[in-house]
């Protein structure tokens, strides 16, 4: 459940999903499709957007996806609750339950990288020096245009992809959500090719998690999301 803190919610509108720029990637989305959030919470929703891009409203994206949402909350007490308790669990409901017949969907013990990877895999630049591959594990669209964009070739892959080093010059390790813990067989991949030790291996944010893992070492949950300012 993703929670916003700016008051007003939708007012640009949502661009057109049929848009695509010169790599065959979305043009104004950092995903192929769906939304990758269960439910959504604002203080104030806009269903008036004003923007030239614009082709439908918020709640007209959403809806299709089967993603709910609720506005009319104080976003920022709430954020206050959740800043200082760390991530909670919790659902939207249209009636308050009975606290004894509430269930709650923990996302912790999901394999949430499994739920959002690509399941085959896709090549951008095809004829591009140097081959990269690619991980996706939830990564966002700009990673692979920011290699395309600099002539590498890059072979995007579903999480648990037997990986052939004769592929590939170099492997990357997409961001994502969830505990790398359950992610065994990306770890297990991951492990081949670093004791082969011939191909550079580099991650960002649940990529550096999972190559930690991979050489034995154990990570944990911060109270607080590392945004690069707020180290212990």
């Amino acid at each position: 459940i993703l929670v916003l803190t700016y008051p007003l919610i939708g007012n640009y509108g949502i661009p057109s999903e049929e848009e695509f720029d010169e790599y065959n990637l979305p043009k104004h989305f950092e995903w192929f499709d769906d939304i990758a959030i269960r439910a959504l919470v604002v203080g104030e929703i806009c269903e008036t957007p004003s923007h030239w891009r614009s082709t439908q409203t918020l709640s007209d994206w959403m809806a299709p996806h089967n993603v709910p949402g609720i506005s009319g909350i104080d976003t920022r007490a709430l954020t206050k609750k959740l800043r200082e308790n760390g991530s909670m669990l919790g659902r939207l409901t249209y009636v308050e339950p009975l606290t004894k017949i509430l269930k709650f969907n923990d996302p912790n013990k999901r394999n949430l990288v499994a739920e959002c990877s690509l399941t085959t895999k896709r090549v951008y630049n095809a004829t591009g020096t140097p081959r990269i591959c690619a991980i996706d594990c939830g990564l966002k669209l700009n990673q692979l245009r920011c290699f395309i964009s600099r002539g590498a070739r890059v072979e995007c892959v579903p999480w648990n992809y037997q990986l052939d080093e004769t592929q590939f010059d170099g492997l990357f390790i997409s961001n994502g959500p969830g505990n790398p813990l359950v992610c065994e067989d990306v770890i297990t991949q991951i492990r081949r090719v670093l004791q082969n030790g011939k191909k550079p291996v580099f991650g960002i944010c649940l990529g550096h998690q999972l190559l930690a893992t991979a050489i034995g070492c154990q990570t944990y949950k911060m109270k607080y999301g590392n945004r690069g300012h707020n180290l212990p």
